[in-house]
């Protein structure tokens, strides 16, 4: 993860493959066929899950939702993922037991979610301590007392995994680069190189140096999401299917305003479903389904998008009347799904779909975070299939790799070390939940965190602590700019807005010296980020 020798490397070398786009599926794509064998290399034009990929409920789901539209394979498949995930790191993908109430006038009814959910266990391979739990109408509201009571019939537990999404692309991109990828960021591939009308690399810019770049590739593979039409047109093959893009908005408020017992999903009046998620001190809420024609690169929250939460919130919830004034935060981010005619947005298919033009470019589109594993595996079998066929690069190996900071045997090892940290933490006067949140994200690599904090100790703890990230995001993780220091810890930013806004001076001063900024960058830095903080609260 050295950038400054990958630039160099993706100048000098000729590769494999080379994927656009640094999100969950770029991400996915590299450590697959890294693993495999083949030369590869990624380019990312912002920080590594810039776009939707730490946009996301942030939730490993099953896609419960998918069964209403009769997607029974995409259930099993993303059933399935759940748990090889979980394994792959059991301290970022973590079980949650999830209410679904269910009511008299909207949704599948009680019959019929019973059946459904029994398919979906079946479907998935749910174990059987986590298959799902009907419940009577008196169990529901004894589980959230907080919901509506008029028209509750009864209710289901359910089994879904919370992760972070952008943590997740991390520790996939941090490994792909183990395994030999040549992966890097602020790198914007612009045109594509042609010999005899086939594609043979990409013509990109360093970002930060504004130097140009030839890379070149045997296989260009576009994994850049919400932008994959935009390389289509740039390749003149954007004819035929095309992306229809939706956005989903999720907001945060303070746990005491909303303070549900556990996570909820729950049907809205207009056949939505959403869900309401417990965190630390705060709950978030999401998520929206609407037709995107905006700028890709500035996706927010509008206040239709907020009230609409707010309201459908305060349906099922009577009690708790939030307002915009509860809001701390929001994020908003958008599904590059594939367009159907005639459907709305929450009616398209979440199913990826690949795309190969005349000139070799493979575009990837569609497809859900759950499902980053086996849309990978599908776009390097294209990739062999295509032009690596009389070479043994052999079967997709992810599904036993474990990602980096994931090697516990169990989800018992993962709370060991929280109980371990949280002593050490504790004599640094960092208590409450630190180590949970540490070991949650890093895994054991928690351990050099708190070993630096241990080295590097001042009068105040708090600071010490959000420094140490700073350290780890720049020396392990390509960070090098605060908003992407931030991307990555995007839950931080989200869920902790108050605390950011006290350290941020600290953070870009850290930033400042590590990485030897003028006076000026310093200044053009600071004022990035606190737009961005405003970002989050400010509702168009």
């Amino acid at each position: 993860m050295n950038r400054k020798n990958n630039i160099q490397d993706l100048a000098n070398h000729s590769f494999d493959l080379l994927i656009i786009g640094g999100g969950i599926t770029g991400a996915g794509i590299a450590l697959d066929a890294a693993s495999r064998g083949l030369k590869t290399a990624l380019v990312e034009k912002d920080d590594f899950a810039f776009g939707t990929s730490s946009r996301s409920t942030k939730l490993i789901h099953g896609g419960l939702r998918y069964l209403k539209q009769l997607e029974f394979a995409l259930v099993k498949e993303v059933g399935s993922e759940r748990a090889i995930v979980h394994k792959l790191a059991p301290h970022l993908v973590v079980p949650e037991k999830m209410l679904l109430p269910l009511y008299e006038k909207r949704g599948l009814g009680y019959w019929l979610t019973s059946i459904g959910l029994k398919i979906y266990d079946w479907l998935a391979g749910v174990k059987s301590e986590d298959q799902r739990k009907m419940l009577t109408r008196q169990q529901t509201l004894g589980h959230e007392p907080l919901l509506k009571s008029d028209d509750v019939r009864g209710g289901a537990i359910y089994a879904e995994y919370r992760t972070d999404d952008a943590r997740l692309t991390i520790e996939i991109m941090k490994l792909a680069s183990a395994k030999g990828a040549c992966v890097c960021n602020y790198v914007q591939a612009n045109d594509f190189i042609y010999e005899q009308d086939k594609i043979s690399g990409v013509k990109a810019i360093n970002s930060i140096t504004k130097e140009p770049l030839s890379i070149r590739a045997i296989t260009v593979v576009n994994a850049t999401g919400p932008w994959v039409d935009n390389l289509r047109w740039i390749n003149n093959s954007r004819h035929g299917k095309s992306l229809h893009l939706t956005k989903g908005v999720h907001i945060v408020v303070p746990f005491h305003r909303l303070p549900v017992h556990q996570a909820i999903y729950f049907d809205v009046p207009d056949g939505r479903m959403i869900f309401a998620i417990p965190r630390g001190r705060i709950t978030y809420l999401g998520t929206t389904d609407t037709d995107y024609k905006g700028d890709k690169d500035k996706v927010i929250a509008s206040k239709d998008d907020v009230q609409y939460l707010l309201n459908a919130t305060n349906e099922t919830f009577p009690a708790i009347l939030l307002t915009l004034a509860d809001v701390e935060s929001s994020w908003a981010g958008l599904r590059p799904l594939i367009h159907e005619e005639g459907k709305s947005a929450s009616e398209l298919s979440r199913k990826d779909e690949i795309f190969e033009s005349a000139t070799g470019l493979i575009s990837i589109a569609g497809g859900k975070l759950t499902g980053y594993r086996k849309m990978a595996e599908r776009v390097v079998d294209k990739v062999v299939e295509l032009n690596f066929i009389d070479q043994k690069f052999g079967e997709c190996k992810t599904s036993t790799l474990t990602l980096p900071g994931g090697d516990f045997q169990n989800y018992g090892e993962v709370k060991k070390l929280e109980a371990e940290l949280a002593g050490r933490l504790g004599e640094l006067n960092l208590r409450g939940n630190e180590a949970t949140n540490l070991v949650h994200l890093y895994g054991r690599q928690a351990i050099m965190l708190v070993n630096h904090i241990e080295k590097n100790k001042t009068q105040n703890p708090e600071c010490d602590l959000i420094l140490a990230k700073a350290w780890f995001a720049i020396h392990y993780e390509m960070s090098i700019y605060p908003p992407g220091f931030h991307n990555s810890k995007k839950w931080f930013t989200f869920f902790n807005r108050p605390k950011i806004v006290r350290w941020i001076n600290p953070v870009i001063d850290y930033f400042a010296q590590e990485l030897q900024w003028s006076a000026e960058e310093r200044a053009a830095q600071l004022a990035i980020v606190t737009e961005a903080l405003e970002e989050v609260i400010r509702f168009e």
